[in-house]
């Protein structure tokens, strides 16, 4: 098992107790504890089930938010949808109304990087080409791709906007990091040109097939990322 398909299974079970996987586990000394913080961070979200749905709205909406998305990487089963559903439900909210409903870009994005914490952590050292095959696989989405390499890309995945396959990237700015999201484009979807909260600032802008949403902690990464894949993303 390489390690590109090693990682792709840790982050989609890190319970796995497949023989090739397990023995990848022990095949480099860092691996252990990656798929231990994986299993540490796949504990706290199941324990979060176990508690009270709190009583203000907007927390109970981005808690559902993420649990949904968790479910669908991790487990990919329908009965736990279901219960992500069901939180909606006790808040008064229908789960397919909802679904139909306008998606906040900018919210999801910054939920996705609380969600995703782990990769601020990680360095694939992922090539270019590697983004573009994942982006030919994302649906109504064009022939978009990058034309080089977009400086150093340290992760990447795909994640879900409210039912519509994405992907996520980390990238090197100027000085830290920062998280960019390409979203296909969909008519129920808004974007926000600047967004942000206590921690983290974000930009967001269209092209031809996506959304592009830029989340980081300093508007000058922002910015340079920004101009940086305007020039090679076609």
């Amino acid at each position: 098992m390489d390690e590109l398909k090693f990682r792709r299974q840790a982050y989609e079970n890190p319970n796995n107790q497949d023989a090739d996987f397990l023995r990848q586990v022990d095949a480099k000394p860092e691996n252990p504890a990656f798929v231990n913080e994986l299993k540490n961070l796949d504990a706290k979200l199941c324990n979060a089930l176990k508690i009270g749905v709190p009583e203000d709205l907007a927390d109970k909406l981005i808690l559902r938010q993420q649990l949904q998305q968790h479910y669908k990487q991790r487990r990919r089963t329908g009965f736990l949808v279901a219960m992500a559903a069901s939180i909606a439900f006790t808040v008064g909210i229908s789960f397919s109304l909802f679904r139909l409903g306008p998606v906040d870009l900018a919210e999801h994005a910054l939920a996705h990087v609380y969600h995703e914490d782990i990769a601020l952590h990680l360095d694939q050292n992922v090539d270019f080409k590697q983004v573009n095959a994942r982006l030919a696989s994302l649906k109504n989405f064009g022939n978009a791709k990058f034309t080089q390499q977009p400086g150093k890309v340290y992760f990447t995945s795909y994640c879900d906007f409210q039912g519509v396959k994405s992907l996520h990237l980390v990238l090197q700015g100027e000085q830290g990091k920062v998280t960019l999201f390409i979203v296909p484009q969909e008519k129920r979807m808004v974007l926000d040109q600047t967004f942000a909260d206590s921690q983290y600032q974000g930009i967001g802008f269209e092209t031809a097939d996506a959304f592009i949403l830029l989340v980081g902690e300093d508007k000058s990464d922002l910015n340079y990322v920004k101009n940086e894949i305007k020039n090679i993303f076609i």
